[in-house]
């Protein structure tokens, strides 16, 4: 039986993240979701961000809101330090429901960002009576930021590469990834529920991310994959069946193809991970 991972949709989470090469490039660049939304704030460093199949360069006073249920990975490199904000599903509705990724120039608005995160965090931290609720406050000072920078800095659609017919189909394969990764489907029948070929959606998928089509759902089934390998006790034969794999041996051959190792040599090589 599958084991059944904690929920945290409805709780706000503030995780730090920095380059942390225990833990493996993998932990952050590989392709995955979740129930709530997430915001990226960047305060220093550089790196990419692929979010809906759209990859895109990152740097200081960057933010990047990515609705829930939508596929991302990001480089972390040795000078990046970042906050990963877990926005509960109860207040989805004050986001956008596409991904936006804003970049602050302004260097008020950049101290008042910065300011909204130091005050959360250290609510985040207390004990005193009213913090969870406190807290969901703080979330919703920042939604409304958010939204200001949203209406006082529209993006220009003739610079803004997510309007383009390329970044609207791998957008839309990338959702029906999200939805049917674990039904073990082929590219040809993505393809064909997009009303494309294979070969035209392999090639707008390297146009607007760097990666194949097949890079891109094999990232997604790899990674939950490996969360669930660290994180439960599911044995391996039951993770490869929730995965659409139509045997252990034959998702333990694949699993060992991409990463080097085992599924239970993976499991053995590290501990559960955090996620965020």
């Amino acid at each position: 039986m599958l084991d059944i991972l904690p929920d945290p949709a409805n709780r706000v989470i503030l995780t730090a993240l920095a380059q942390n090469p225990a833990n493996g490039r993998w932990r952050t660049e590989a392709m995955r979701s979740h129930s709530a939304p997430r915001l990226l704030y960047v305060a220093k460093g550089q790196g990419r961000i692929t979010v809906a199949g759209l990859t895109s360069g990152y740097g200081p006073n960057n933010i990047v809101f990515i609705p829930a249920r939508t596929m991302y990975g990001f480089e972390v490199g040795p000078t990046v330090f970042a906050q990963m904000l877990t926005i509960p599903a109860s207040m989805a509705d004050d986001w956008p429901d596409e991904p936006v990724h804003l970049r602050l120039r302004d260097v008020i608005a950049q101290k008042e960002l910065a300011g909204i995160f130091d005050a959360l965090d250290r609510e985040i931290k207390s004990d005193k009576t009213g913090q969870a609720r406190a807290a969901r406050h703080h979330v919703g000072l920042l939604s409304v930021f958010f939204e200001r920078q949203v209406v006082s800095h529209p993006a220009d659609p003739a610079t803004d590469r997510s309007r383009t017919a390329s970044a609207r189909l791998v957008a839309a394969y990338s959702d029906l990834v999200e939805r049917d990764y674990r039904k073990h489907k082929g590219i040809a029948d993505y393809a064909a529920d997009l009303g494309v070929t294979p070969t035209h959606l392999t090639r707008c998928c390297r146009s607007t991310s760097g990666r194949s089509a097949l890079r891109l759902l094999n990232d997604r089934v790899l990674y939950e994959a490996r969360i669930l390998l660290r994180e439960t006790r599911t044995p391996v034969q039951e993770i490869a069946r929730s995965l659409g794999f139509s045997s252990a041996a034959y998702f333990t051959r694949s699993f060992q193809q991409a990463t080097g190792q085992t599924p239970s040599g993976f499991r053995r090589s590290g501990p559960a991970v955090q996620r965020f």
